[in-house]
C-alpha cells in the first residue's frame, strides 16, 4: 500500500451498521499503519466512546473528536488543540433550552483536561438510550441543576429527542448566535425517530478539525483523502484533497464525492485502501 494521509468518519463510515469493526478492517488498517500510511478518525465520538468501537486498531496518529472540537494524541493522551464554546454562550443555550423543557448533555473538559458530561436526571428516551449505550462511562455526572463551571471548556452541548422537539430551540440559537455557534441537526443513526441537535464554537467543525490535523501531522489539507456518509461530514469534504463516500452515504455527500466506495457494511473503507496498494488479504 502506497503511505498516504487518510481520515476517516467512524459511524456509517468506517463502523458497521451495528457499531463494530469487521476483522477484514481492523487488519486491512492495522498493516496499513504498518507500512507507513498516516491514518486516522474525524467522529462526533469521545475519546473514550470513539476507543470502545474502534480500540483494537493501533491508532497512533493525533485524532479530531466532538465532531472538530478536541484533536487528541492517543499515544500521549492528551489534549492537542480544540475550540471551547464559552462559558456565558453555554449556560444562556442552556436556559434557552430549559425554557423549552430540554435539558442537554453538557460534554466539557475539566481543569486537569479529563472529559466531562454532565446532565440532570435522565428521564427522556432519547437521554436515556444514549447513557445505556455507554455503560459503566466514568465520565457522566449528574447534578441538581445544570451549568457550565468557569473553570471547564465546554465542548458540545447535545440535546437529543424528537425532531419537533428540538426544532424550536435549532431556530432560537440559529437566529440569535449565528456567528458564534457552530449548529448542527442530525439524524440519529441508533435511536429510533431521534435527532441529535448539538451547539459548539462556531469554529468546532470537521472542516476545522481536518486542518488542526493535517498540521499536526504535516501536511496540507489539499494531501488528505477522507471518507464520510453523513452531513457532518461535509466540512472533512470541503477542505480535503479528495473526498471518498460510503455507498451508503446521504445524497448530498455522495454528490460532493470524488469517488465512491462500497458501503460501510462491505468495508467500503479498507477496500479503497487496499486498492491504493498491493495488500492482499
Amino acid at each position: 500500500m502506497k503511505p498516504g494521509y487518510y481520515l476517516t468518519d467512524l459511524d456509517g463510515t468506517l463502523l458497521q451498521s451495528d457499531s463494530t469493526l469487521s476483522a477484514f478492517t481492523i487488519n486491512t488498517i492495522t498493516e496499513a499503519l504498518h507500512h507507513g500510511s498516516i491514518i486516522s478518525y474525524a467522529t462526533a465520538r469521545s475519546y473514550r466512546s470513539s476507543m470502545v468501537a474502534v480500540g483494537t486498531i493501533p491508532w497512533r496518529y493525533p485524532m479530531v473528536l466532538y465532531n472538530g472540537a478536541l484533536l487528541f494524541d492517543p499515544i500521549e493522551k492528551k489534549v492537542l488543540d480544540g475550540y471551547w464554546l464559552s462559558n456565558q454562550i453555554t449556560n444562556e443555550i442552556i436556559e434557552a433550552g430549559r425554557k423549552n423543557q430540554l435539558i442537554p448533555l453538557l460534554f466539557c473538559l475539566d481543569a486537569n483536561d479529563h472529559e466531562k458530561v454532565h446532565h440532570e436526571r435522565l428521564y427522556r428516551e432519547g437521554d436515556v438510550q444514549f447513557y445505556k449505550s455507554r455503560p459503566n462511562d466514568p465520565r457522566f455526572t449528574e447534578v441538581e441543576q445544570l451549568d457550565c463551571p468557569r473553570s471547564y471548556r465546554t465542548l458540545i452541548i447535545t440535546y437529543i429527542g424528537l425532531l419537533s422537539e428540538l426544532e424550536k430551540l435549532h431556530t432560537y440559537v440559529s437566529e440569535n448566535y449565528s456567528n458564534q455557534v457552530h449548529t448542527h441537526l442530525m439524524k440519529d443513526l441508533y435511536i429510533k425517530d431521534h435527532y441529535f441537535l448539538e451547539f459548539s464554537h462556531f469554529m468546532a467543525n470537521k472542516q476545522e478539525g481536518l486542518k488542526l490535523w493535517s498540521r499536526q501531522v504535516g501536511c496540507k489539507a489539499q494531501e488528505v483523502t477522507v471518507f464520510g456518509d453523513n452531513l457532518n461530514d461535509i466540512g472533512l469534504f470541503r477542505a480535503a484533497g479528495k473526498k471518498i463516500a460510503v455507498r451508503n452515504a446521504h445524497q448530498q455527500i455522495l454528490e460532493m464525492a470524488d469517488q465512491v466506495t462500497e458501503s460501510n457494511d462491505d468495508d467500503g473503507v479498507a477496500k479503497y485502501l487496499i486498492q491504493q496498494g498491493n495488500l492482499i488479504w
